[in-house]
């Protein structure tokens, strides 16, 4: 079987607390109504950067620049590319069209939460990165 390409972005804040969405709440969603970090899935044809750039856009209308491949890991559903970059954005002035909402976690808030689609593992590591 072969395995899908994900992506993901990690937006670290000066107070070291990263961005995180509320899925949406509608039936068949998988994970409805947990926190997730910012991402989606890697066309055919498209390498996972230009998909980071094309979702982020899509999803907050953000042109992204100046992110770095932070890992990528091997679950049992996919490849997942996870990038990070950091940004004191303004949640407030960011449109969702997708997620019911945004919120900046601290290391002890996203830790204390589980996450959509296994990511917990990589906040985890990418927290131990930043020591």
């Amino acid at each position: 079987m072969n395995k899908h390409l994900g992506v993901s972005m990690i937006f670290l804040n000066r107070d070291k607390k990263v961005l995180l969405f509320l899925r949406d709440n509608k039936p068949g969603l998988p994970y409805r109504d947990m926190w997730d970090i910012p991402g989606g899935h890697v066309d055919k044809g498209e390498t996972p950067e230009s998909c980071i750039i094309r979702e982020m856009k899509e999803e907050m209308d953000l042109d992204l620049q100046d992110f770095q491949l932070f890992c990528c890991r091997e679950f049992k559903d996919r490849i997942e590319y996870t990038f990070r970059m950091k940004s004191d954005l303004n949640i407030d002035a960011i449109k969702l069209t997708e997620g019911q909402r945004l919120k900046w976690f601290s290391r002890e808030e996203a830790a204390n939460t589980e996450l959509a689609y296994g990511f917990n593992e990589i906040l985890e590591d990418f927290y131990t990165a930043l020591e």
